[in-house]
This record gives structure tokens, sequence and C-alpha cells, in this order.
């Protein structure tokens, strides 16, 4: 029976997210780009959030806590760094993103690159050529070693001389093995034994180091001193893995300082082929394991990966910083609209200040005080008028007017008027009021 359209899967957006994310993620397992950072974020929750961008497109992406706390490397806006990351994508908005695993500043892709020329342009001129090489002695009675005095390479070394041939003498040149100047140390330490020309071969090396620690022994000036030695060098520069432009134009290269110690060990050259032989099959066959297991591990850390409950935990943080950085936004929004409302309010508010009434009562108190100053004044100007009126009407009626006439009134010592001779005795002390004074006398 035929599957009508009406009868395809109908996906939802949230199940399209899903698998486009599953795809991604088994297409791109692992993968390292370089680019410039832009629009780096750290929330609270301590992930990273950024853009890596060039000059023609950009590429959201998140590192999450796990992967950043051991992070030496501080990344900020504008640095130009190189990460590894696997692809993946952000389900509740749909947008593919990078989930960067380590992160390193770009300079060592600069150094790298810088390796890479150098090393063609002396190849080119014939450095590296094997005609140029010189074989090692077949006998060694004085090796010098040319290395840091105090580091771990010159000890390796001379752990295996004591160990595979004590009667070897060592001469030491100490030089530094790494910094801005350390190339030109190491020349003048290989000019100085060839000068003296107290050795058989020379041992140049230092132990392990990141690019930039073994950088010195990438040097144009170091190659060129170490192709002029009359004397056999051996290159012996950090780990195996490790491969400097002193390896290219050394007549031999070592694996290991303690390779070197070696391969200048007095054992015959049958001997020496063999183990040569066998610690390159031996090489091979770790690096063959190594990448066999590495591929196995790859595959069940990748389905660990689908399948393990960090990456909704990741999706959820993410999403938590996603809603959190919109929460203050539209706090500072609401904040705003407040302030403006306030700001529209103060005016209203000032028109409608009581100091306006206030003022304007102050003006009317001040009037009717006027008002009423200007009528008790009225009022008291009326009551001295109604006085004076009172006055000269009570000093019409008033004796003192009767005694300006030639009265007088007299009164006894009580102060009552005598209206009678009966009021008085002989001897009895009298006052007699006149009109300009008072006169005592007694009756006789």
């Amino acid at each position: 029976m035929a599957v009508t359209s009406q009868q395809q899967t109908i996906y939802t957006v949230s199940r399209l997210n899903r698998e486009i994310r599953t795809v991604l993620e088994q297409g791109f397992a692992s993968l390292n780009l370089t680019g410039e950072i832009s629009n780096f974020i750290t929330p609270a929750s301590g992930h990273w959030y950024f853009t890596l961008k060039d000059d023609r497109a950009q590429v959201k992406a998140a590192m999450w806590r796990g992967n950043n706390r051991g992070q030496r490397y501080r990344p900020e806006n504008g640095a130009q760094v190189t990460v590894r990351a696997r692809v993946s994508l952000y389900e509740p908005r749909g947008d593919y993103q990078l989930i960067v695993e380590h992160m390193e500043a770009a300079g060592e892709g600069q150094l790298k690159q810088q390796f890479d020329e150098l090393k063609m342009r002396l190849a080119a001129e014939g450095l590296f050529s094997s005609a140029h090489k010189q074989p090692l002695p077949g006998v060694v009675h004085r090796v010098g070693v040319i290395t840091s005095a105090t580091g771990a390479a010159i000890k390796d070394i001379l752990t295996v001389l004591k160990r595979r041939a004590p009667q070897l003498e060592v001469v030491i040149y100490p030089a530094m093995v790494q910094g801005k100047d350390a190339h030109l140390q190491l020349i003048d330490k290989i000019n100085i034994a060839n000068a003296r020309n107290e050795v058989d071969v020379i041992i140049l090396g230092r132990g392990g180091g990141s690019l930039e620690d073994l950088w010195c022994f990438n040097h144009e000036l170091l190659a060129r001193a170490i192709f002029a030695s009359n004397l056999p060098i051996i290159s012996a520069v950090g780990h195996e893995i490790d491969t400097t432009i002193s390896d290219y134009v050394a007549d031999v290269r070592a694996a290991t300082p303690s390779a070197a110690a070696e391969l200048v060990s007095p054992n015959s050259s049958e001997l020496y082929n063999q183990i040569q032989q066998q610690l390159n099959r031996l090489a091979n066959a770790f690096k063959h394991q190594l990448s066999a297991k590495q591929s196995v591990a790859t595959a069940l850390e990748h389905r660990l990966t689908l399948c393990h409950p960090r990456n909704q935990l990741n999706q959820q943080a993410q999403r938590l910083d996603e809603l959190t950085v919109a929460l203050q936004q539209a706090i500072q929004n609401r904040l705003y609209q407040y302030e403006r409302r306030l700001n529209n309010l103060t005016p209203r508010l000032m028109q409608r200040s009581p100091d306006r009434k206030i003022t304007q009562a102050s003006h009317q108190l001040q009037q009717l005080q006027g008002r009423l100053t200007q009528t008790m004044q009225q009022q008291l100007h009326s009551a001295q008028n109604t006085l004076a009126m009172q006055a000269s009407r009570l000093e019409s009626v008033s004796p003192l007017n009767v005694l300006a006439r030639g009265y007088s009134i007299t009164k006894n010592e009580q102060g009552q008027v005598i209206k009678s001779i009966k009021q008085v005795t002989q001897g009895d002390l009298i006052v007699t009021e006149l009109a300009d004074g008072v006169i005592q006398a007694r009756v006789s």
C-alpha cells in the first residue's frame, strides 16, 4: 500500500532540532580552528560564551565551566585563539554552535608557520641533505654536552653514560636552553667546542617542553652553526614527538637526551642497528596501538557524550544564562520606565506643591494683619475720642471745679466729709481741701 503525503511523519520543532544536533555532533566529533574572540561574556554560572570570527564569517561558541576551570590562558575580546571543539546545536533557538574543550593563544600556530617556512627554506638550501652529514666516530673517548648544567637532560645523559660506558670522559658546555638569547649561547658553545677540539662528538639538547620552550633550537643562526661544525653533532631536543630545526640539520637526531647518550656509548654497529630497529618497531607498534586505543576511546567518549546528562545540563545552563541576561535587561528597562515616569510627575508635583498655597496664604495673612492693625488703630482712636468726651463730662461735674471757684471740702481723720458741726468735737483734727492745697487744723 502506498504511503500518501498525509501519512508522512510530522516533526515537532523540538524533535527536529534534537535530531539535527545528533547529526552535527556525530559528523564533527572534534576539530581545531582559529579565529578572533568577540562578545565574550562570563555569567555567574562560570561558563564562557563568545563568538569566533574571521574576516568573512562568525560562529557562536560555549566553553563549559568544567573545561575552562583549568585554562591558564584567559581569553578576551579581540584575541586570536586556537580552539579544539566539537559542533553542536543549542536546541531552544536552533542555533548551531561550538562546544570548546581546549583553548590557547594563536601564537603557537604562528610559531608553527614560521617553523615550516624556515624548514622549507633551509631544506631547499641543502642543510638537511644526508650528503653533508658526518658519521659518528667508531670509537668515542670524550663526549661534549651542550645543555643546561642544572636541567634534567644532563642528568639523564650522565646516568646513561655511567651505566653503559663509565670510562667515557664528559665535557659539559653549560648554556641556556630556553629564552630570547638562548640560541646565541648555544652557538657560542658550539664554536668553543670546535675551537678547542677536545671532544669526539657533541650532544646538543634539552628536555621536553612546548613549542615556545624549544624555540631557540629552531633559530636559523643555530642551524647554520650546527651545519658549519667540524665536530659531529647529535641533536637530542625534547621527547620523541618533539621535532626542531636542529634535529633536521644535525648529523644524527636522537629521540631523547638519554637516547643520544646510548648512541655515543661504545657498542658495536650491529648491536646499535638492532637496537635502533627494535626501537623503531616498538615506537611504530606503540603508535599503532595508541592510535587504535585512541580511536576506540574517542568513539566510546562520543557515545557517552551523546547520552550523558551533562549535555542536557549544559543546554539548560546555557538557557538559564540566557534568561538571566534577559531578566537583567527587563529590570533595567522597567527601572528606566519608572525613572521617566518620575521625571514626568515631578513638574506636575511642583505645580501642586503646597509652597504656592503657603505663599498665597502668607500674602492674605499680611493683608489681614494690615487690615487688623488699621481697624485696631481706628477703634483706639474712637475710644480715645470717647474717653476724652467722658473725661470732659466728668471734669465738668468734678468737685475740683467747685473748689476752683472758691469752695473747699473739710474731712475728718477718717476722710469723711464734714457736713455739720455735730460731726466734730473739740480737739479733732480736720483737713480742708482747697483748689491749690490742703490745710490741717484742730477744732478749739
